[in-house]
């Protein structure tokens, strides 16, 4: 009797998932863009108390922390599967992981600090 050879599992199989996370932050982040440009085309800002004015609107400064949010949960997901495919040395794999989340958790605080201030 031929036995089946036994397959290596790789990965943490997210797949539907990581593939409905990647949809939805994309449409969310192209809803925003479109509203923002939209905003700017009927009131272009001209100077620095203008764009302070327009972000001071409590609407903009939540849709943007919304849109910061799917920025950095897309660019997460593709950053994991991109180290999960490449990176096959676990250290390595998992310390370039943990770069990445703290960037991106620094640059989501930082954000909120720019939004909020």
């Amino acid at each position: 009797m031929v036995r089946p050879a036994k397959l290596a599992v790789t990965g943490a199989h997210y797949g539907l998932k990581d593939w409905l996370a990647q949809r939805v932050t994309a449409v969310l982040m192209a809803t925003y863009l479109i509203v923002l440009a939209s905003v700017l085309f009927v009131a272009a800002p001209q100077d620095y108390a203008a764009w302070k004015a327009l972000f001071g609107q409590h609407w903009l400064r939540i849709a943007t922390l919304v849109f910061f949010i799917c920025l950095f949960w897309h660019a997460w997901v593709g950053m994991r599967n991109i180290l999960m495919d490449y990176v096959h040395a676990v250290a390595l794999r998992l310390t370039a992981q943990i770069a990445v989340i703290t960037a991106l958790l620094f640059y989501l605080v930082w954000a909120v600090d720019i939004l909020w201030s």
